[in-house]
């Protein structure tokens, strides 16, 4: 078996999982999701994790000489209604959403493509192969309607058809694009810190659901958590994943999947 992952094409991810050289770029480190999936990646022995936007790839391989992984995770609720919703919001939304995937996806790719020595840094390693992984955090609100608002919606199905049409453009590449599509996640704001016009927060409150509801409309009967959904940035990033592009990994304890109205009262 390890002759024959030798020899594959994914050989330059190991069978670990461990992400020993990568480096990688996390938008959104201000909200709680993309402070998790900063941590999860350096768990697996990422030797670089920057916090960053797509205008500084050219320090990223300045300093490091490569770039091996690109989380976007700076998404943006709006408005709750169409009728509170402004040109502006709706921009601020597709700008967060979808922009910085697309963009993701556009300029990511050739620097991934570029190959180096091993440089003297922790966990430094070598790369003679061309690879990378592009994540996208989005939401179920990407999968279906009726989540929060209009706004979030039009612009989470925007994304996820980013991540769809980019199977196509990164083929004979080595990077893989895939989508996250994250449910109730607790992100540890109640509804007396929230701002209700979405124009701040990734993700609602857990709190507007009552545990009530949590129990009987979710099939692990309680809303997710931040490092729940970085454990599948993380694999995702990982050579765990290496046959697995164009995915829209969903991650809502099976709410999506279960009719309530099934549930026995």
């Amino acid at each position: 078996m390890a002759d024959i992952e030798s020899k594959s094409p994914f050989s330059p991810y190991r069978a670990d999982g461990k992400l020993y050289g990568f480096v990688c770029v996390v938008s959104g480190a201000d909200q709680p999701v993309g402070q998790a999936i900063i941590s999860e990646l350096a768990a697996h022995g990422a030797a670089c994790i920057y916090d960053s936007t797509l205008s500084l790839i050219d320090d990223v391989l300045n300093a490091w000489g490569r770039l091996d992984v690109w989380v976007c995770s700076s998404g943006l609720l709006g408005p709750p209604s169409i009728t509170n919703t402004t040109p502006a919001d709706l921009q601020k939304c597709l700008e967060a959403n979808t922009y910085a995937p697309f963009f993701a996806l556009k300029y990511a790719p050739p620097a991934m493509a570029k190959l180096c020595e091993k440089r003297n840094y922790p966990n430094a390693e070598v790369k003679d192969v061309k690879y990378g992984s592009i994540v996208v955090v989005g939401s179920v609100a990407g999968n279906y309607g009726g989540c929060w608002g209009p706004c979030y919606t039009t612009s989470s199905h925007a994304a996820l058809g980013v991540v769809r049409s980019g199977v196509a453009v990164l083929k004979g590449s080595g990077v893989r694009i895939n989508y996250i599509s994250p449910g109730q996640i607790d992100i540890g704001v109640d509804l007396n810190n929230f701002d209700m016009r979405g124009m701040t927060s990734q993700f609602p409150p857990a709190s507007m659901q009552s545990k009530e509801s949590q129990h009987s409309t979710i099939g692990l009967e309680r809303a997710g958590l931040p490092t729940e959904v970085a454990r599948v940035a993380g694999f995702l990033a990982s050579g765990f994943s290496s046959y697995i592009t164009g995915a829209n990994l969903v991650v809502d304890g099976g709410a999506s999947t279960m009719c309530p109205l099934t549930v026995p009262v």
